[in-house]
């Protein structure tokens, strides 16, 4: 069987330059973070001794475009890198296999670029929007740009620039740990004698994106109050920096009464199974998602991984972490009892069992999808296939610029 790698391809609106990147998810090991390496293709005819430049970009949207009024804006776009890529100002860049590759296939007209993330950038998130709102998502976004012009500083032309969407994430470590998180409350009554005890441990502290978290409830009521039901969920938290915003979302639940009522001096010892999927939380608003691409199926976001000594509230962006919560409903008098067990969610580390089934079903979906799609071949030669992004033709453009 022969092994075909995908490569992302765009080109401007006048079709004179063009993309060519090997992938757009971009992976922090917290220690470094993945380069942006990739190749353009332009017309040497066309730049007439200009240049072309390169930038690598982040926008961070904390409101809805919806609300910008009297000149008030709720995004801040930075520019993390920016570049000469042609003609190259430093001739004797190394380039990555996948860069050769694409240089000896597309010919002398093409050029290799890379960018760097700066330490601490954050992770690419996206925040569901409802169904019918058609704005800018608000999180962070990553776009990697290029244009056509006489310097740097020089008006961005349309026609001639020609920009993608990339996505900068966060795996987790090889090594899951074997920690298992846990809780212990009580509660007490007013005018009534003795408590209930409520303690709930988690089977591992790290999960992979579609596992079962397994979360093993005990019970102990001590107390003249019954238990009247169970509620478990799983609750994303997210926190916007720029705004000192917090809220927090359930992605999974379940209530039963299997086991209740727990009667004075009964105890009970439970195992409840939940599924956090993005699957199943689609256009609920305010759902945080691993950066969002069009036509590809995304998860919930991962968990904010920080390097060792530090802790999340260093962290900037959109900050994620995750918990199993579990309340009691002890009647009409007794009220609720509830605790949260933190944990993290997260992907699997490239070289893992769970990776290699994650890309192997990803590959088949892929394939299906783009089987009969126009715009996606396959160059034998070098078995690259090519997936050719739609372009926005502009009429009447002055190809001469």
């Amino acid at each position: 069987m022969v092994v075909s790698v995908k490569v992302f391809k765009k080109a401007t609106p006048n079709g004179k330059v063009t993309f060519y990147l090997g992938r757009r998810d971009f992976i922090d090991h917290l220690d470094y973070c993945d380069p942006v390496d990739g190749v353009i293709v332009v017309e040497p005819e066309y730049l007439k001794n200009r240049k072309v430049f390169g930038q690598l970009a982040t926008t961070y949207r904390y409101g809805r475009e919806e609300d910008e009024v009297m000149g008030v804006k709720f995004s801040k776009e930075l520019i993390l890198s920016r570049e000469q890529i042609v003609p190259m100002t430093n001739p004797n860049m190394e380039m990555t296999p996948m860069q050769e590759k694409l240089v000896r296939k597309l010919g002398a007209n093409a050029h290799p670029f890379t960018f760097h993330f700066p330490p601490n950038s954050p992770s690419s998130v996206t925040l569901q929007q409802e169904g019918d709102d058609m704005g800018k998502p608000l999180g962070v976004e990553y776009t990697i740009r290029a244009y056509v012009a006489d310097s740097e500083d020089d008006r961005q032309h349309k026609r001639s620039m020609v920009s993608l969407v990339i996505k900068k994430l966060q795996y987790a470590p090889l090594n899951r740990g074997q920690r298992l998180p846990s809780s212990l409350v009580s509660k007490g009554f007013t005018f009534s004698n003795g408590k209930i005890s409520l303690e709930v441990t988690l089977d591992r502290e790290i999960y992979y994106h579609g596992e079962k978290v397994a979360a093993t409830v005990q019970v102990s009521n001590n107390s003249k109050k019954s238990v009247k039901s169970i509620k478990c969920f799983i609750v994303q938290h997210t926190e916007i920096t720029m705004v000192n915003a917090q809220f927090s979302k359930h992605v999974a639940q379940l209530e039963t009464k299997e086991g209740c009522p727990i009667t004075p001096g009964a105890n009970l010892t439970k195992t409840f199974y939940l599924i956090p999927l993005a699957a199943n939380n689609k256009d609920r608003h305010g759902i945080a998602l691993d950066g969002h691409l069009k036509d590809e199926d995304v998860n919930l976001a991962s968990s904010t991984m920080v390097q060792e000594g530090k802790s999340t509230g260093d962290a900037c962006g959109i900050v994620i972490s995750y918990s199993v919560r579990i309340k009691l409903n002890c009647g009409t008098l007794g009220g609720e009892m509830q605790t949260d067990v933190p944990f993290k969610l997260l992907q699997p580390a490239p070289g893992t069992i769970e990776k290699k089934r994650s890309n192997a079903m990803k590959k088949m979906k892929s394939i299906e999808q783009h089987r009969n799609v126009k715009g996606y071949y396959q160059d034998d030669d070098d078995n690259i296939v090519f997936e050719d992004f739609a372009k926005m033709r502009m009429n009447n453009v002055n190809m001469a610029d």
